[in-house]
């Protein structure tokens, strides 16, 4: 039930107001002064205020900026009979909802009513989901690695600065991005993510810039690219390492000078925008390939941050395990578990080639095949329970070699596969062996998994 404030100094207008509004499904409070209405807000929370303009010892404008600075939330409406447009842009400007004249029509005040207290729970729904989003990429760990990087994030977050992430694939990169974003003055703005390496190159261009209408086949109208979308707010280049030359020129220009034209257009648009980017190539390396343009390099690399390993901050899986659990529960309505010691310990022993993404995976895949309430060491994968080098040191002495290869084998295939998330085509490309040959594999070895049917259909 929403709660509503009438302030006027005149008793006939609070008890006209109060009348319309008492057969809805509301709460109503009235002050006769700005100094009562004040008090009103301090002792409760109000979510909508009817507030006069001209009242005795403290104007309806001095009573604003009061309840403003006592509740910022609470949405005002201004009410008075002698309204002018300065009265008006003066309330706006200080936070006012809406200003209505009097003499006050039943309808009037209904639909002002209806209309503020829809713009609070619209305002509370986004902030509610805002707080789910950054709980999904909450950075988790206290290791010494991790509190370098969260100080570097406070340092530079506040500033335009540009900032070039590094790490491994599946180190969390992207939180990093997203932390800079939350803590920034444009946190209220968009955050668009862009995944190079996902879009194709012919398409790259105008999903960044936009593209005219007509500008290539099937592009019936124009539309805007990313880089508009993000306009005030911060733009993320993920896998930035992947971007073709040609592009990479234009996002130059887009850095240098703030503005490009859309693909097939002449009109130049200008952005202000923060630049983001992450990769998990070495750069440097690129550069002097001739892949990727040097002066792109140092435009971007302003601050580089290193995202560590997993296996640089073994001690944080522990925390990680139990941000997992609770995330997994809460996304897939599935039933608590914990992780027994040993299967802790098992978990902490292991590289992680795959990093967080991988660690994620494993948690995700207990909480559901699970036998019991505790997950416990022997249920693991394989390729944790026994990794190449263990398989190696600790193979029994009765095992044919035939035996040992083929279980090193399925243990490599099970740590690539986590690795590139269940795709196919991609693991196939990093073990260097043919897509169907790897799938052959899969059968005889009895890999399987959901994710991998899920993935291989996108591409």
């Amino acid at each position: 039930m929403s709660n509503i404030l009438i302030v006027d100094d005149e008793k006939n207008i609070r008890r006209s107001v109060e009348m319309i509004l008492q057969n809805e499904d509301y709460s109503i409070f009235l002050a006769e002064t700005g100094k009562d209405a004040v008090a009103a807000i301090n002792s409760g929370k109000m979510n909508l205020v009817f507030l006069d303009l001209l009242m005795p010892e403290m104007s309806g404008i001095e009573t604003l900026k009061q309840i403003k600075r006592s509740d910022p939330d609470v949405v005002v409406v201004m009410m008075s009979g002698h309204g002018t447009i300065e009265n008006a842009v003066e309330a706006v400007k200080l936070g006012a909802y809406d200003f209505i004249e009097k003499p006050l029509t039943k309808e009037k005040v209904l639909i002002t009513a209806k209309n503020a207290l829809e713009r609070v729970n619209l305002r509370d729904e986004n902030r509610n989901l805002k707080s789910e989003i950054s709980k999904q990429f909450e950075m988790v760990g206290e290791s010494s690695a991790m509190h370098d990087v969260k100080i570097q994030i406070a340092k530079i977050a506040a500033t335009n600065v540009r900032v070039l992430i590094l790490g491994e694939s599946g180190t969390g990169k992207e939180l990093v991005a997203r932390a800079i974003h939350e803590l920034s003055p444009r946190k209220n703005k968009p955050f668009v993510k862009v995944n190079c390496a996902a879009i194709p190159e012919e398409l790259i261009e105008s999903e960044l810039f936009g593209a005219v209408k007509g500008a290539y086949t099937g592009s019936v109208a124009d539309r805007d690219g990313k880089f508009s979308q993000a306009h005030s707010g911060t733009i993320f280049l993920d896998e930035i390492g992947d971007m073709s030359l040609k592009v990479q020129a234009k996002v130059l220009r887009a850095l240098q000078e703030g503005e490009f034209e859309k693909v097939g257009g002449t009109k130049t648009i200008k952005v202000d925008v923060r630049v983001l980017a992450a990769t998990n190539k070495d750069l440097k390396n690129e550069v002097q390939k001739g892949t990727f343009r040097e002066d792109l390099f140092f435009r971007l690399n302003v601050v580089p941050i290193v995202m560590p390993a997993l296996r640089q901050r073994k001690t944080d899986i522990p925390l990680l395990i139990q941000h997992f659990i609770k995330q997994c529960c809460e996304e897939s309505v599935l039933k608590k578990k914990s992780f027994s010691d040993s299967a802790v310990k098992l978990m902490m022993e292991y590289e992680w080639p795959g990093n967080i993404r991988e660690l994620r995976n494993v948690v995700e895949r207990m909480m559901i095949l699970g036998a019991g309430d505790v997950v416990q060491g022997e249920e693991l994968p394989l390729n944790i329970l026994k990794s190449e080098s263990t398989y190696i040191k600790n193979a029994s002495g009765n095992k044919s070699l035939k035996d040992l290869k083929e279980e090193v084998e399925r243990s490599h295939i099970l740590t690539v596969m986590e690795k590139n998330n269940w795709n196919v085509t991609r693991a196939a490309q990093e073990l260097d062996i043919e897509r169907t040959n790897l799938h052959k594999k899969l059968k005889y070895y009895n890999i399987t998994s959901d994710h991998i049917s899920e993935n291989e259909s996108k591409h």
